[in-house]
């Protein structure tokens, strides 16, 4: 337990993107998000609109009722991509072993790092500053001995903070975190432990292992030693995708099946530009298709052993739409995928072959 981990996590990032670029907004509640007229949701939005409650995949419609003057302005991934990848840049300056859990979020080990003679503390002041002056943004790290703790860490003195969690100090900390902090502890289980008195991670300490096992089966385990500051998780630098989807929510609702598939075809452009970005290892396993209705009800529908064509989504489609004779607000299509260099790996055609579609 001598490494030494840095999660770093950008302060409200597409926001804050766009009042870099806009300096008018900065002192305004504004987010990115869609218009509340098409059933818009937030993507982010600054600490100016959180103090009314707003927050991300809220309804654009009910943020602007509880933000009357909450300005709402179109995404632009592109130039959140380009501010990520300067980012991610600077981070492998200083080690190999990133693990990118978003475009702005990611952890870095940097036990074997020599500069500022190994000072995890120094190594994240300094890449905060150079982000900053490269992009113009504020980036808040936490660094800890283990991932759990590094990103609690990152979170403790947002926006533009920095909270290191010392190994020694590690025991105390962790005593007061409320469970609800916990990686892996849900709305369910937080309830569940709730109704055992158990409110933060001390409060788990008087339990035994065979206590939290008999309650919370094979996460009784996971419970136990995050309590405790224990958490072994290697820094993953290849993470490995198992689906990539494209879903669009229609300002109107799609009324039967021939308006649903009429919207295939855009649907599946987008989704083969998505997948032409991934590297050769990517075969896909299934397609899948996912369909919300206008009360909110969704279904999803999957197929193995398919070249993912826009007939295989018809089908699947098809089929979906016999669970309900609701109209469509949102729908989707996708793929899964399996690891091509993993042993068991099943043959499979390319992906998505040139054929007619």
């Amino acid at each position: 337990m001598n490494r030494k981990i840095i999660h770093c996590d950008a302060d409200c990032f597409f926001a804050a993107i766009e009042m870099r670029d806009d300096p008018s907004l900065r002192h305004l509640p504004m987010a990115v998000g869609g218009h509340s007229d098409r059933r818009g949701v937030i993507s982010t939005c600054n600490y100016a609109a959180r103090e009314y409650g707003v927050h991300s995949a809220m309804a654009s419609a009910h943020a602007l009722r509880l933000c009357p003057d909450l300005v709402i302005v179109p995404g632009n991934m592109d130039k959140y991509r380009d501010a990520a990848q300067v980012m991610r840049d600077i981070f492998h300056d200083y080690t190999d072993l990133v693990e990118p859990l978003s475009l702005d979020e990611a952890f870095l080990d940097v036990s074997a790092c020599e500069q500022h003679h190994g000072s995890a503390t120094l190594i994240a002041q300094e890449i905060r500053q150079r982000i900053f002056d490269s992009i113009q943004i504020t980036v808040s790290a936490g660094v800890a001995n283990c991932k759990f703790l590094a990103k609690i860490a990152s979170d403790w003195r947002k926006p533009d903070g920095l909270f290191v969690v010392h190994p020694n100090e590690a025991a105390e900390f962790v005593k007061t975190l409320p469970v609800k902090k916990l990686n892996g502890v849900g709305k369910v289980t937080a309830n569940k432990l709730h109704t055992l008195n158990i409110h933060t991670c001390g409060d788990i300490l008087q339990w035994t292992l065979l206590e939290l096992n008999q309650h919370f089966g094979s996460f009784g385990k996971r419970l136990y030693e995050l309590a405790r500051g224990i958490d072994t998780r290697p820094v993953k630098p290849n993470r490995i995708r198992k689906s990539l989807s494209v879903e669009h929510t229609y300002p109107n609702d799609l009324p039967n099946l021939l308006s649903c598939k009429n919207q295939l075809p855009d649907l599946l452009v987008e989704l083969r530009r998505r997948v032409s970005k991934l590297d050769d290892k990517y075969r896909v396993s299934k397609a899948f298709v996912k369909v919300k209705f206008n009360d909110f009800s969704s279904t999803t529908l999957e197929r193995v052993g398919t070249a993912a064509r826009i007939s295989d989504y018809q089908q699947m489609l098809e089929q979906a739409l016999e669970r309900s004779q609701l109209p469509v607000r949102l729908l989707g299509i996708g793929v899964r995928f399996f690891n091509i260099d993993a042993d068991d790996a099943p043959t499979q055609l390319e992906l998505f072959p040139n054929v007619p579609p």
